[in-house]
Formats: structure tokens, C-alpha cells, sequence
């Protein structure tokens, strides 16, 4: 039965909003920056809804724009970029020969990895990052674990099991990357944490109580501290996990995507957790997280760790060792606790080569892990 004009406009105008916001998801949406392109994407920073190309360069002069206005780098710098064959590392390797290349940085970069020595992991992200060299031309340098301590992940976690083996990993890799850097005689390093990430950190060091670490880790950079330790920054302070994940997939950018085999009992993994609940109800949650660690101040006379080195191997350390030297001495005498909590009564005894009482050797090799 043909339907009258009269009776078409009058179902029109009974159609439900639901049925409206139906043809309206149907419809192209034109880039809300250039209004040329069909978008397809939409920026969960902004919720902009942006075609490729003008999602490429806002993401990248938002990087540039972080560079320039903290003054990260110096003309002529050697810049070593913390390569891990990850979506952080691939982007900021990407992302920093680009912009040295368009706005003339001056830099000389250099990737710098480090190997950790977990089969079925890190060998394979490797061979991801031999490909960046080759596809982004630029010098590469990895250290091991093995190399510098003797030990491998493999080996650390058939000692100490799956609980707290993220704390020897973290300590081992920050000052491998420090040694890699002396060797490469880099200027700084630069490294893929985004804005998840060092929301991550602060909420972590809130539901610790770590006042020192909280006072410094939403810094963007940190100047050197001492002999043998290299300025660090990360230009991806401001950027969301989410865009960057979106720029290396439509950039098509090869990276390695499968998590650690030890990190699924992480302390990270739950303040990650907790985080993304907070941004589903409110997108800008993380960058509300970074901005309160910026502004969170200690009260006067709040007594704070002092920076002095390490009395075996010259590293920064507010105690006696290095938490590596403790570390490293806890898996060389087979106790493997002596880095784990506070034990830094023994560093003296450590420092001084004494041997410990039977009763402290008892506690320390008591792995409940």
C-alpha cells in the first residue's frame, strides 16, 4: 500500500530520539580539524573526532610542544631512547626522529636495550627492536643482565618465585640502562612512560606512603645525580596509553605486544586496574591523578632520605649499598629476602664482608613468596 506524504512526514516526526542517534551513527563524520577527511577515530583525550593525518600531527605536536616548553633537550645532545620493542618505545623512537628531523633538534639518537633474559619474552622483543634499527636507522646497543650481574630473570625467579621478582627486575634495569648509557657516552636517555604510566606511579606511592619517591616521580625530567648516573626524561609524559596504542596502529608501526611472563602478580598491575576503573567514569582522571602529584607539597620538617652513593659500586643510594648491591648480594649468598623490605642494619655487615648470625640467615632464606 503506497503511503500518503502526510502519513511519511507524520512518522518522521514520531520517530524516537533512539532511532535518530541510530541514522546519526550511520552518517560520515567529517574531522572536527580539517572538516575535509571522514574521521576515524576519536581521541580519547580530547573526544575530537579526528581523520588520520590530523590525529598524526596533533599527537605529535603535543609531543613536541612537551619537548619544547620543559626544555628537555639541547642542541648537538646524544639522546639514548630506552628501547623495548613495546608500543611506548616504538612510538617515542618514531615520533623523536620525526620531530628532530622537522623542527631540527640537533640530536644524535641512539636506541639502547636491555636484556633481562626471560625465554619466550625478551628474545623475541629483541628481534623487534633489530627491526626498528633497520626500518628507523639508528645505532643500537644492548646490555644483559646476564652480562652485568651474572644473573638472568630466568635464574632470579627460580630463586625468589613469582611474587616480588618485579622489584630485582626494576632496580636491575634502571641501572643497566644507566651503564648502557655510559657506555653509548649519551648526554640523556629518553624513555616511553606515558601519562597511564606515571599516573600508575603516583597512585602507587600514594597507597604506600613512599613521600620520597611521590615528591619525584610526575618530574618530566631528572638532572643528574651523581657519577654514573644519566639524565632521564620522557617526552610522553602527557600521552594517553590509548593514542598511542591508536598512532602506532594506524602508522602501522612494528612492535612487540605480548605482556612480561612475570608480571602478572605486579603491585603496577592493581593501581592499573584501579585507574582504569576511575577513567571509565571519568575520562580525565589520569591527567587529574598527574596534576595532583605535580602540586602535592611536604610539610617542613617532614624528615626525607638524603642522596649519597653506594659504598661498592659508587651508585646513588640513600643507604650504605645500592638496593642493586643488596640485591645482587642477597642472590649470590642464596638469601634472597635480603633485599626485600628493610634490612639496612645488615649493609654495614655486607659492606664490611661479616658473615651473619645463623638466626639472620634463618629469616632470610625463609621464602614465603
Amino acid at each position: 500500500m503506497m503511503m500518503s506524504p502526510a502519513s511519511t512526514h507524520t512518522d518522521i516526526k514520531r520517530r524516537s530520539p533512539l532511532s535518530e542517534f541510530r541514522v546519526a551513527l550511520k552518517m560520515p563524520v567529517l574531522c572536527s580539524s580539517c572538516a575535509e577527511k571522514r574521521a576515524v577515530l576519536k581521541r580519547p583525550k580530547t573526544a575530537h573526532s579526528l581523520c588520520k593525518e590530523c590525529f598524526f600531527w596533533a599527537f605529535e605536536e603535543e609531543v613536541h610542544q612537551t619537548i619544547v616548553s620543559a626544555q628537555l633537550f639541547k642542541h648537538g645532545e646524544t639522546v639514548g631512547i630506552g628501547a623495548s620493542g613495546g608500543k611506548d618505545s616504538t612510538v617515542l623512537a618514531h615520533v623523536m626522529k620525526v620531530l628532530n628531523e622537522r623542527y631540527n633538534y640537533g640530536l644524535k639518537l641512539l636506541l639502547l636495550s636491555v636484556d633481562e633474559g626471560i625465554t619466550g619474552y625478551r628474545d623475541d622483543s629483541l628481534e623487534t627492536v633489530k627491526r626498528n634499527q633497520q626500518q628507523y636507522e639508528l645505532p643500537l646497543k644492548i646490555v644483559s643482565y646476564e652480562e652485568l650481574y651474572g644473573w638472568t630473570m630466568d635464574a632470579i625467579v627460580k630463586q625468589v618465585g613469582l611474587k616480588n621478582n618485579c622489584t630485582f627486575c626494576g632496580v636491575f634495569r634502571r641501572q643497566a640502562l644507566d651503564r648502557g648509557a655510559m657506555m653509548l657516552k649519551v648526554d640523556k636517555i629518553c624513555t616511553g612512560h606515558n601519562a597511564d604510566d606515571v599516573a600508575e606511579t603516583v597512585l602507587m606511592n600514594v597507597l604506600r606512603g613512599d613521600i620520597a619517591r611521590l615528591r619525584r616521580c610526575t618530574a618530566i625530567s631528572t638532572a643528574s645525580e651523581g657519577e654514573g648516573v644519566v639524565p632521564r626524561c620522557k617526552p610522553l609524559k602527557y600521552a594517553y596509553e590509548k593514542e598511542i596504542v591508536l598512532y602506532a596502529y594506524f602508522k602501522k608501526l612494528d612492535y612487540f605486544s605480548t605482556e612480561c611472563i612475570y608480571s602478572p602478580n605486579a603491585y603496577r598491575g592493581h593501581a592499573r586496574t584501579f585507574l582504569k576503573d576511575l577513567e571509565a567514569v571519568r575520562p580525565s582522571a589520569i591527567m587529574d591523578v598527574i596534576h595532583s602529584g605535580e602540586n602535592l607539597s611536604v610539610r617542613e620538617g617532614v624528615k626525607m632520605p638524603v642522596q649519597g652513593t653506594c659504598g661498592r659500586c659508587g651508585y646513588i643510594s640513600s643507604q650504605a649499598l645500592c638496593k642493586s648491591c643488596v640485591l645482587l648480594e642477597g642472590l649470590n649468598r642464596g638469601l634472597p629476602r635480603l633485599g626485600i623490605g628493610k634490612h639496612h642494619r645488615l649493609h654495614e655487615k655486607i659492606l664490611l664482608q661479616q658473615p651473619l648470625t645463623q638466626e639472620e640467615e634463618r629469616k632470610l632464606k625463609a621464602v614465603d613468596f
